[in-house]
């Protein structure tokens, strides 16, 4: 059955139209797309300089560049490809819309391109692929302001524009397979910006009123959604749609009565029987806490009951009502911090990923890891960046004898990531080198832009034990790492202008034996990146003090060589010489 949903999806992509067919239910589908994987802060990312939804310039505020204003890098279909043959069946593609579209809601055309054109990586590869409206909802901040909320006035306002927005995208995709399915809204919370409940936030704290018009508000905007995408027909008339609950809370806990709410609030939209879905989030907390301090790590048999809990709920709760649930977003709680679970805990995370894998797949809930796994450049190349993570679900979900296929970074010792960055504002920056390295391992960063920049237009920055500046005038500027920099985490391109665009070409960071190693780029704050290319330039070692300026000639591991060389890359008098 399997082999024939794959077949048929691949039939009725994108390029070929077809009538309407008997999709498979959704509960059929969350059987079978497997073991899903978030593609996170790429189609989602936004930067939003307007926060008023009031001001007609909040709405398409970016173009195309946006994909990459979080640090991630444009998606390629490689990548797809790769995470089709690691073993994962599914992949969500979170998508911002407010950004590229006007205050009626009309969709900027190329932007409903691209993402077209990534949903097309996806299905192509005989993948589920989920898509959705994602950070037009979420928490207000002084940086950032929803246009979606949980709260009646809030849907009466929108409704319209909400509804236009979900038909664009459901007319562009109406003839697609069952293989793509169409998620609501992502993290829907109400005026308070409440977590967990509805009115949580509220001064003098919950408030039954705003709560019983924050879940109202969700069942309405659900129903407009289902409406809407319905209403294409084609292929859409039995597509398989996804609500979530408020603030895609899973209900668990104890210490408040409000908790479950979420869940009992929330409706099956009208007229639907078979083809819709729940969707909730989990990130629990694998370690002790008092506050925000971390006091130990919990016990697996505390964690284990837990996720037992979380499942017994959301069994009683939403699959009751008739449909299944989909974890859309999961991990730990401090999946993006600094130092997360992944880095002090591994051994412990990998035992709570492997039994909540388990888990949800034992009683037909579908898992989507949120966004590790590949990262940043290695999603270029592309590469897994936590290979072992990624081996520990796979086998969780396909069994322990299972033996994926997991390229790393490494494979590609010898290329380059060249892109064009440009500056949006004073003091913006661009990420040159992170990590943790000290001068013990590394002594000097080589930056090779395409041209020289002019007279004060950038520096070099060091964050450090102390922070280092360097402004530079040369197309190729060598940085020397000096210890009292202590242990250095991130080598930035400043831009000392207002603006400014700048071409890297190439980024080393060169080891005490002349050893060059590619650095692999990315955005910091302010800056966005295009044109991204993979060079691959032959390895060559600098170098070093260790290697005598003497007349002599030396191969490229800094070996004197007793004859005059025939063909090949060598180096003489510090310089590489080809023969």
């Amino acid at each position: 059955m399997k082999q024939f949903v794959m077949m048929l999806g691949l039939l009725l992509t994108g390029t070929f139209h077809a009538g309407a067919v008997d999709f498979e239910t959704a509960a059929e589908a969350v059987k079978h797309m497997g073991l899903g994987w978030n593609m996170g802060n790429t189609l989602e990312a936004n930067n939003q300089s307007v926060t008023d939804v009031t001001n007609p310039a909040y709405w398409g505020q970016q173009g195309l560049d946006s994909e990459s204003c979080w640090g991630q890098y444009p998606a390629k279909a490689e990548l797809l490809k790769m995470m089709k043959d690691a073993g994962f069946g599914a992949i969500r593609v979170p998508v911002t819309w407010y950004n590229h579209m006007d205050k009626d809601g009309k969709v900027d055309a190329a932007w409903m391109a691209r993402v077209h054109e990534v949903v097309d990586y996806v299905i192509n590869q005989g993948l589920y692929c989920i898509i959705n409206v994602h950070h037009d909802t979420g928490a207000d901040s002084e940086k950032f302001k929803s246009w979606i909320k949980a709260d009646e006035a809030n849907y009466a306002q929108n409704k319209e524009r909400y509804e236009n927005l979900w038909r664009q995208i459901a007319e562009e995709f109406k003839d697609y397979s069952q293989l793509l399915l169409f998620e609501s809204y992502n993290e829907m919370l109400d005026k308070y910006s409440s977590w967990c409940f509805a009115s949580m936030n509220a001064s003098g704290g919950y408030n039954a009123s705003d709560a019983t018009s924050a879940y109202n508000a969700i069942n309405s905007y659900a129903q407009s959604f289902v409406k809407t995408v319905r209403g294409t027909g084609g292929n859409n008339a039995q597509r398989n749609l996804i609500v979530n609950t408020y603030c895609a809370s899973n209900g668990y806990g104890t210490w408040n009565t409000h908790l479950k709410d979420p869940l009992t609030t929330l409706k099956k939209p009208e007229g639907e029987s078979n083809h819709i879905a729940f969707e909730i989030h989990a990130y629990p907390d694998i370690v002790k806490k008092n506050g925000n301090t971390i006091t130990g790590d919990r016990s697996i048999a505390d964690i284990k009951k837990e996720v037992d809990g979380m499942i017994s709920l959301l069994k009683t709760n939403l699959v009751s009502k008739g449909a299944p649930v989909i974890f859309g977003e999961w991990g730990t709680s401090n999946v993006d911090a600094n130092v997360t679970d992944y880095d002090a805990r591994r051994e412990l995370m990998f035992q709570f990923c492997e039994y909540f894998v388990q888990k949800c797949k034992a009683n037909d809930i579908g898992t989507f890891y949120w966004m590790g796994l590949t990262d940043g450049a290695a999603r270029l190349f592309p590469a897994f960046s936590q290979p072992d993570l990624a081996k520990c679900l796979l086998q969780a979900y396909h069994g322990s004898s299972f033996n994926p296929m997991l390229p790393e970074r490494n494979s590609y010792a010898n290329s380059c990531i060249s892109c064009t960055v440009d500056f949006k504002q004073p003091w913006s920056e661009f990420t040159l080198a992170q990590g943790s390295f000290t001068v013990n391992d590394y002594i000097r960063l080589v930056l090779e832009l395409e041209s020289a920049p002019a007279s004060g237009a950038f520096s070099v920055k060091i964050y450090g034990s102390s922070e280092s500046t360097k402004g530079i005038t040369d197309a190729t500027t060598t940085v020397p790492l000096s210890a009292n920099l202590g242990t250095i985490t991130r080598i930035t391109l400043q831009c000392n202008k207002a603006t400014g665009s700048a071409r890297v070409k190439n980024v080393w960071l060169v080891k005490k034996s002349g050893e060059k190693i590619p650095s692999d780029p990315c955005v910091f704050w302010g800056c966005t990146m295009r044109d991204v290319t993979i060079s691959s330039p032959t390895s060559i070692n600098e170098v070093g003090q260790d290697v005598p300026m003497n007349g002599g000639i030396y191969d490229l591991s800094g070996r004197r060589i007793s004859q005059e060389p025939e063909k090949g890359i060598y180096i003489k008098d510090g310089k590489k010489i080809v023969r």
